[in-house]
């Protein structure tokens, strides 16, 4: 029985995918500036920076509780807790987006309103997460690794799943002025892509 650690880092593995989409910015900068879309650029993506280095340190603790030899109930307890903080994450950037209004573009508030929802709907997936690893029994190491697995399994499909809506959302203009904005620029974490503008 190889026990819970390669589970958790399977968990890690998938989880590192979800963090990326809020952060999926088009890295071209634009000259023709659109000040009223690049105000709103500037609300969204500061109220998302430290939305993104509490998805980031989620993401750290899960990994990291897989390098040490955890018992079952440190796993449980990190993994609740990382779950807890991505869904709470994912709200407030659901909510920054509403507070935003629709970008200055066209089909805008389609636009946002798709993306608040997906959010949204994030969220609630990493709360039933968190619900998820809070029932799974530490008292049997066969059983919780079973039930680890399946949660990584449902979080794989999370992190490959529905961030189309936050894409559409960073199309064209709005990743334009997002992509300009200091506090996107340092959330990403990534150098901005020259070869895309």
């Amino acid at each position: 029985m190889e026990g819970t650690k390669p589970v958790n880092k399977k968990l890690g593995t998938a989880l590192s995918g979800g963090a990326v989409l809020v952060l999926a910015l088009t890295g071209c900068s634009s000259d023709d500036s659109n000040e009223k879309l690049d105000a709103w650029a500037k609300q969204v993506c500061d109220a998302v920076q430290p939305q993104a280095k509490k998805i980031e340190a989620a993401n750290t603790a899960i990994q990291k509780e897989t390098s040490d030899n955890s018992t079952p109930a440190q796993v449980q307890k990190t993994d609740a807790t990382a779950f807890q903080d991505m869904s709470d994450a994912y709200k407030a950037i659901g909510a920054a987006v509403t507070k935003a209004g629709p970008p200055d573009v066209e089909n805008g508030e389609k636009k946002q309103q798709d993306a608040v929802k997906e959010l949204n709907g994030i969220a609630a997936s990493y709360a039933s997460l968190k619900t998820k690893v809070d029932e799974l029994d530490v008292k049997d190491q066969a059983k919780f690794a079973d039930g680890l697995k399946d949660i990584a399994t449902e979080l794989d499909k999370l992190s490959q799943s529905g961030n189309d809506a936050l894409k559409t959302l960073e199309e064209g203009d709005v990743g334009q002025a997002m992509a300009t904005q200091e506090s996107c620029k340092s959330a990403s974490g990534a150098p901005a892509s020259s070869s895309a503008g």
